[in-house]
């Protein structure tokens, strides 16, 4: 499969191909980039057992915006979006092509709303940590959608129905945040941040929150503070869980998820993560 820097050309040229996986990723903390863990390793194995994309189309927990925008610059920059961390996590670099015609059809495609272009941001770092491992030679597009921040949990999947045409063309969409996310509650048990650690309440809603992916039950999803009684600690500020009803609205009737990472960290992290489609299960 050639993808569209080989082709420089947009999506409407391109046969149709079989439905590509969907992927949403808990990509937990910026360090995953520069370490061997459970995590990078899973990554690492997902680029091994996924079709090679034309394009990849990121949504990620952090590119907040009023309304919504695509990234149109063809040398998107790599975004080092935290701080506190040491050198190395700085000096990384993921030097992808972007694909401004891959962006111009998404904004051509999409009637749920208007989509702006944008040539200022590029990739951050719900982006390029998880790439890094998957498609370590950064020879793949990639564009990324940004999040409106003041539209609420049902207005994302709608958008994210409207964007499963992508699939269709061979363009892998990966949603990037974590299901359970609260930094201000954040313990760690001993030195390993990625040991398995938990409040009740973060484990029980990662066993809803998989019960309800598996049964399909998207409507529960959406309306996911009335999941269980502490879902507002799990879930504080919504920018981590909405990228998961993206890919859910990608998601066919019928169509398997494979769970992977599932895993709750540092007491208010979930790192569960899952595939729509594909031949195999991970």
């Amino acid at each position: 499969m050639m993808n569209l820097k080989d082709l420089h050309t947009n999506l409407s040229s391109l046969k149709d191909t079989p439905l590509m996986p969907a992927l949403f990723i808990g990509h937990g903390s910026p360090m995953n980039a520069i370490e061997d863990n459970e995590f990078s390793r899973m990554w690492s194995t997902l680029g091994d057992r996924l079709p090679i994309p034309n394009a990849i189309v990121c949504i990620s927990a952090h590119w907040e915006t009023r309304g919504t925008s695509v990234t149109m610059s063809e040398h998107p920059k790599t975004i080092h979006d935290f701080y506190g961390f040491p050198r190395e996590l700085y000096q990384q670099d993921y030097p992808a092509s972007g694909a401004p015609l891959l962006a111009q059809d998404v904004i051509d495609h999409i009637t749920h709303t208007h989509i702006k272009a944008d040539d200022q941001w590029g990739l951050d770092h719900g982006t390029w940590t998880v790439l890094k491992y998957t498609y370590p030679q950064a020879d793949i597009p990639v564009i990324q959608i940004s999040l409106d921040h003041y539209k609420d949990a049902k207005w994302h999947y709608e958008l994210g129905k409207e964007l499963a045409f992508l699939r269709n063309k061979g363009v892998l969409v990966i949603g990037s945040g974590n299901m359970i996310h609260n930094l201000g509650m954040l313990r760690v048990a001993g030195d390993d941040f990625n040991a398995e650690y938990g409040y009740d309440w973060s484990f029980e809603l990662n066993d809803i929150l998989k019960t309800k992916l598996k049964e399909g039950d998207s409507n529960s999803l959406i309306r996911y503070h009335s999941l269980h009684k502490e879902a507002g600690l799990a879930v504080p500020t919504p920018e981590h869980y909405i990228p998961m009803l993206y890919v859910l609205g990608m998601r066919n009737k019928d169509e398997e998820i494979s769970i992977f990472n599932d895993k709750v960290i540092a007491a208010s992290i979930s790192m569960t993560s899952f595939m729509i489609g594909g031949k195999d299960k991970i």
